[in-house]
């Protein structure tokens, strides 16, 4: 085997020392490069704390969850109570007359309910167990008495009662205003069964006696 020339050998180890020059040259450039970098970045934070003065870094809170939008709630009670109301209220605008017997004393009886019943009631047959006179009443306080008085009665298990209404002679014009009310306000109470002017010795026709519907568990009252 011949030896390597030794010329040859001289120019490989000059190009590797100048590749190793190069590498080192670039490198203390880089880290020239780097720390002016890091000097002009503290020149600035310097001149930041001198303008601004010591800075309290602030206390990282967790985000708060965003509260999700809950539906209206229902006031299901009130609704309840509105439709109980509805069902027990009584209207001014209720059209009776095709409801009222056509006799000159103008009664009421339920569909079922006989004749017989009207015709007792106008003759005194069921004792009188309570009444409510509305003399001096407005229109609106008279509905609502005339309502409770109806609810209460039915409730206490009371069969007949009479509600005064007058005969209107001290009323604008002495037209009845609240005779012809009364009769179209008990008719929309379904506790009552039948209605008819009072006796005149009763109140005649300034007064109406009621009859209810019976109590489960109580005896009719005669």
């Amino acid at each position: 085997m011949k030896a390597p020339i030794k010329g040859s050998h001289l120019a490989d180890l000059a190009e590797i020392r100048a590749a190793l020059l190069e590498q080192r040259r670039q490198a203390e450039s880089l880290a020239a490069v780097e720390r002016q970098r890091v000097v002009a970045e503290r020149r600035e934070q310097s001149l930041f704390a001198t303008a601004v003065g010591a800075v309290v870094p602030l206390k990282k809170s967790a985000t708060p969850a965003l509260a999700q939008a809950r539906p209206p709630a229902l006031a299901r009670q009130r609704q309840r109570d509105e439709a109980a109301a509805l069902a027990e209220s009584i209207s001014d605008a209720f059209d009776v007359e095709s409801l009222l017997e056509t006799d000159d004393a103008l009664s009421f009886r339920r569909r079922g309910i006989g004749i017989d019943v009207v015709r007792k009631l106008r003759r005194g047959v069921w004792v009188l167990q309570d009444e409510i006179d509305l003399h001096g009443l407005r229109s609106d306080a008279a509905r609502e008495r005339v309502a409770d008085f109806v609810r209460d009665s039915a409730r206490a298990g009371l069969r007949c009662i009479r509600v005064v209404h007058g005969k209107g002679l001290g009323s604008p014009g002495r037209e009845p205003v609240l005779k012809a009310k009364v009769k179209s306000w008990l008719v929309q109470r379904s506790e009552v069964l039948a209605f008819a002017h009072a006796r005149p010795a009763d109140g005649g026709h300034g007064a109406l006696i009621v009859l209810l519907k019976p109590t489960p568990g109580r005896a009719a009252a005669r």
